[in-house]
């Protein structure tokens, strides 16, 4: 049996931190003013992160602050430091970032504040567990799709505090891995500011635009939220150290409520072991009452996706009982909980006064006046108790009161009052000391010299595609230098023949041959690929993920040989040298990135999307499986939202996840010119629903642009420009 669990509350503002922590938490995590996923939450500001530091301190818990967003440049180099630094002094017990930048920076410049990866770096494996760990994480917080079997495999091969969440809203789109906002409506996940545009309505067509969802199935996309409380044995023993809950846009007595229930439970399990476990259905209730989205779900523990996941019909979040909600706000958000301490006044005469406490592993003595002879009615011993237990608005109360009081002695009571108070700052001080840091010398972060962007080099044109019919036009297109090949063109079963047919092929057309990688690289992902690895032939990868990334690393394949897609992100230039470190020296410039961004980015090495429809969500939810029904065979869906506009999914069914694209296809010829100028060299056209044909067409406008220098096209309705003139906040 597990002997210990961390309890992890989430908190939007500094009355819930202290609810939470009231209600039975053991960690809070909780968003600062800047760079926090969830910028919508009520978040704290410099004066109430000092504070929820030491207020959890002096309560024996641990705070971390959430950092976990994509920086850009003259955040990650100019500010980033300025903002931490006051916090790492004062004794924060960890960090959660999405940014591998942001990771590097920390792990050089706060070399002992904890890192961990957030839900948004989608790690889904070993090797990425491990890979981030050698880069300095301490903890892993889990994708939400992760399977006990999966989770239990990491825990007994990496030795690392596993995270993962047990209550709460779930993501329809892998975290970090969801665009659908943000091309949108310009309101990026990866910056905090999603606008949930998942739980809206859509209708669902399929390839033939026939629809096939009806009125009352018009939200696909919006999961139930998550509920726990039956398995925590069961994700205890698979290797799950902190239970985390989703919450810090709701409102405090949800948060200390749902805390209060799952501190129950977890203290149960601790005590009395699996065997006797079980969860009432008061309790059960307890948490649907508090607030859910058209009832639970258990999540993807114990299966991979599936309809009973999904609402459908309503995807309001829901609360009841008024009553309930008023109980927990009085337990545990107006009635503060003290910690005990041990307290002995010893009043004798001609002796000054003295006030021992000791509690929290600390022991304090103050001294005052020496007490006088009494001329009338003495002080009495009652007296003396009474005031000192006046702790007021201190986190203490004492749990023991001893007085040593001599016969015929006078004090003034202000005299006490003043002894009790010195000795209850003093504890509070030597507790919140203990935790402080100093940085020997304090760093100036300057902004890094990009190295000169050669205007000289060679524009290379490179393709990526979907299906096995795209590859033969590009072949033979001049301006192609290069075919990525994705993971669903080829069946598995035929896999490293076709490979080993396409790559000679390719020889004689004088291009190269590179193979992407699945978008998620689970256990049994990496089991296939670590059979046939050997075999592929290819002149390198693309990789979309930490733990793709990191498998080729350990299988050997050199660095050089490995680019890493736009969704393994290098905002800055601190992300893209943290790559480099590692000897990967291809990147994709990162999709939200505007012109002014990009101008101010190492573009050395980089490649950059200029055509294609652009992937917003990836997704272990499938379309066709959850309105229909799952054939185990890949197609094309269409969603159609409430503007009457249709974008594509495809399933991919040997990986078993779905990608939902944009409607309208990126188109950024006219800016090659501009692009050039700041250092980017390799542009890719991205091909996924388009026919041969189509395809054939594309290239033939596309020449003739070139030609004609790229002017910007004067009808824009079928194209988008992405971010690159508007950009993310």
């Amino acid at each position: 049996m597990v002997k210990e669990l961390e309890l992890l509350a989430p908190a939007g503002n500094l009355t819930t931190l202290k609810a939470v922590i009231h209600a039975g938490a053991d960690a809070v995590y909780f968003g600062g003013s800047q760079f926090g996923a969830r910028a919508y939450a009520g978040n704290f500001n410099r004066d109430e992160v000092l504070e929820a530091i030491d207020f959890g301190h002096i309560h024996g818990k641990k705070v971390f602050m959430a950092v976990n967003t994509l920086l850009k440049e003259k955040e990650l180099e100019e500010q980033l430091y300025d903002y931490l630094l006051p916090y790492y002094e004062q004794g924060l017990d960890g960090v959660i970032v999405q940014d591998f930048g942001v990771l590097a920076f920390i792990r050089e410049h706060f070399r002992e504040l904890p890192i961990h990866t957030s839900t948004q770096m989608t790690v889904t494996n070993v090797e990425g567990a491990r890979f981030l760990v050698n880069q300095g994480a301490s903890r892993i917080v889990m994708a939400r799709e992760m399977s006990l079997e999966e989770i239990r495999h990491i825990h007994e091969s990496v030795p690392v505090e596993i995270e993962s969440f047990v209550h709460g809203a779930l993501c329809y789109c892998y975290s970090g891995q969801c665009l659908l906002s943000s091309m949108l409506g310009g309101r990026s996940g990866n910056r905090g500011r999603c606008a949930q545009p998942c739980r809206l309505p859509y209708e669902v067509y399929d390839a033939n635009r026939k629809r096939i969802n009806d009125n009352k199935h018009l939200y696909p996309l919006s999961p139930k939220d998550l509920c726990t409380i039956d398995q925590i044995p069961q994700l205890a023993e698979n290797g799950i150290f902190s239970f985390k809950i989703e919450g810090r846009m709701k409102r405090t007595e949800y948060a200390a409520g749902v805390v209060s229930i799952y501190r129950k439970y977890m203290d149960k399990y601790l005590n009395y072991g699996a065997k006797a476990y079980h969860v009432t259905k008061e309790d059960t209730q307890k948490l649907f009452d508090f607030g859910n989205r058209s009832g639970f779900t258990a999540g993807y523990y114990n299966q991979r996706n599936g309809a009973d996941m999904i609402t459908f019909e309503k995807p309001g979040h829901e609360k009841n009982n008024d009553a309930l909600w008023n109980q927990i706000e009085e337990k545990y958000i107006k009635r503060e909980c003290k910690e005990k301490i041990s307290g002995y006044l010893n009043v004798q005469k001609d002796m000054p006064i003295s006030c021992t406490v000791c509690g929290l592993g600390h022991t304090i003595t103050v001294t005052g006046d020496v007490p006088l002879l009494a001329e009338k009615q003495p002080i009495s011993k009652e007296v003396l108790l009474s005031k000192m237990q006046k702790t007021g608005n201190t986190p203490f109360v004492f749990d023991t009161l001893e007085v040593t009081l001599d016969d015929d002695l006078f004090l003034p009571m202000a005299a006490v009052n003043e002894l009790r108070r010195q000795a209850l700052e003093q504890l509070e001080e030597a507790v919140t000391l203990t935790y402080r840091r100093q940085i020997e010398a304090k760093k100036s972060v300057q902004q890094k010299i990009l190295p000169k962007k050669s205007l000289s080099e060679e524009v290379q044109i490179t393709a990526s595609v979907e299906s096995e019919s795209q590859i033969e036009p590009l072949l033979t297109h001049p301006q192609v230098s290069g075919i990525y090949i994705d993971s669903m063109v080829f069946p598995r079963k035929n896999l490293v023949e076709e490979l080993q047919k396409l790559y000679e092929k390719a020889k004689k057309y004088k291009k190269n041959i590179y193979y992407i990688l699945p978008a998620i690289f689970r256990k049994h992902t990496k089991e296939f690929y670590q059979r046939i690895l050997p075999q592929l032939k290819t002149d390198g990868f693309l990789v979309k993920s930490y733990d793709a990334l990191a498998f080729l690393l350990e299988e050997q394949i050199p660095p050089e040989n490995i680019r890493i897609d736009h969704n393994v992100y290098t905002w800055s230039n601190q992300s893209k040298q943290a790559f480099r470190n590692l000897g990967i020296q291809k990147d994709t410039i990162p999709l939200e990135l505007n012109r002014k961004e990009l101008k101010a980015r190492d573009n050395h090495g980089s490649e950059m999307l200029i055509y294609g429809y652009l992937p917003l969500m990836t997704s272990a939810q499938c379309i066709n499986g959850n309105v229909i029904k799952c054939d185990g065979k890949s197609k094309i869906h269409y969603l159609k939202d409430r503007y009457g506009i249709y974008f594509p999914v495809k399933n991919h069914c040997s990986e078993c996840y779905n990608i939902i694209y944009n409607s309208k296809p990126l188109y950024l010829f006219f800016a090659m010119e501009e692009l050039q100028k700041m250092g980017i060299h390799r542009f890719r056209l991205a091909f996924t629903t388009e026919s041969s044909q189509e395809i054939h067409k594309f290239l033939l406008n596309c020449t003739q642009s070139l030609q004609k220098n790229a002017k910007e096209l004067e009808n824009m309705e079928d194209y988008t420009y992405g971010h690159y003139k508007r950009g993310v906040e």
